[in-house]
């Protein structure tokens, strides 16, 4: 019998996913679930979601549709296990153990804690400086040797790589050392002048749930300039524009806007009017599936129990490992 490799990764409930998760996560889940070589879990991480401001009445709904979002891209029970990280108490488990063996210094160096600590300046909490931890724990929890992820969660994959090194050398082999898994389109930026798009900043996303005329608004707010000049910018509003075109349209479509910027010039009305287009043929077929499964609750609802069933057989495994390794057994 040939042993799959498994892989893990999750996104969290704090709103409906957009292009950026799409693109930057979501992809790189779907080519995943096609290999015959793979085990593939993907989670709705809630544990996480709390780390940052959000409304417990509407927790569930959210998780929900986050749920929606996975199946209406085109994951498929069938190739993968989806489930509700907390769910599964042993990620909380064994993030308690990780912790105990690696040090505060090492997650205050983290950007996102950070970035975090800027964007709610009033909600740092203890959660928020863990949040590294728990994600070590859920990927080691399931061995998961392949995390696709954005280019942003990078360094967590790395400190989860320096935990299972860790774990290792002090108390035997348990852990993989996981690989992440990047996508084409893994730092989609924001239609803002800066950054990625991003659900806490709004205005610089794209949802998948948008329709054209929705996506059209969202893309006329995107800041520009004269259309033409020496240089083509590599950073700011056009900067970002001409990447989402490569992304939906293909480079030689962003190479010819190249082209006209330094000539006569880029007619940026008809760019975003093409590129809305663009993005909204590949999300119509999305958008139908969500509405089928949308009338079938007991489905998704179905589906959500198998992957707790099965994950939590994997899970009660490793962390009987992990606790007669470290004595506690």
């Amino acid at each position: 019998m040939i042993m799959k490799k498994r892989v893990f990764s999750g996104s969290r409930p704090t709103g409906r996913l957009h292009l950026g998760n799409y693109l930057g996560g979501l992809k790189g889940y779907l080519a995943l679930q096609e290999r015959q070589d793979l085990d593939c879990i993907y989670s709705i991480v809630d544990l996480h979601g709390i780390t940052t401001p959000y409304d417990p009445k509407t927790y569930q709904k959210q998780i929900r549709e986050v749920a929606l979002d996975y199946l209406s891209v085109g994951l498929d029970p069938k190739k993968c296990h989806l489930m509700v990280q907390s769910q599964v108490p042993e990620h909380v488990q064994l993030a308690y153990l990780l912790a105990t063996i690696f040090p505060v210094s090492r997650m205050e160096q983290l950007p996102t804690y950070k970035d975090k600590k800027k964007e709610n300046p009033d909600y740092v909490n203890v959660g928020l400086f863990y949040y590294p931890i728990l994600m070590a724990a859920d990927i080691l929890l399931y061995k998961a040797e392949v995390v696709p992820v954005g280019k942003d969660q990078v360094p967590h994959i790395e400190v989860t790589r320096e935990i299972a090194r860790k774990f290792n050398s002090m108390f035997g082999q348990v852990f993989p050392e996981p690989q992440a898994y990047l996508t084409p389109g893994a730092y989609v930026p924001s239609l803002k002048s800066e950054g990625k798009m991003s659900k806490s900043a709004e205005g610089s996303y794209i949802l998948l749930t948008d329709n054209l005329q929705t996506i059209k608004a969202r893309l006329a707010g995107a800041p520009t300039d004269t259309g033409r000049g020496e240089k083509v910018p590599v950073m700011g509003g056009v900067a970002n524009l001409l990447a989402l075109v490569e992304l939906f349209e293909g480079k030689e479509a962003r190479k010819k806007l190249e082209g006209q910027y330094a000539g006569n010039g880029i007619r940026y009305g008809e760019l975003k009017e093409r590129l809305a287009e663009a993005i909204y043929q590949e999300l119509q077929p999305i958008q139908i599936r969500r509405k089928k499964f949308e009338e079938k609750p007991k489905l998704v609802a179905e589906i959500l129990e198998e992957g707790k069933q099965y994950c939590s057989q994997i899970a009660r495994q490793t962390l009987d490992q992990v606790r007669r390794a470290m004595g506690l057994v």
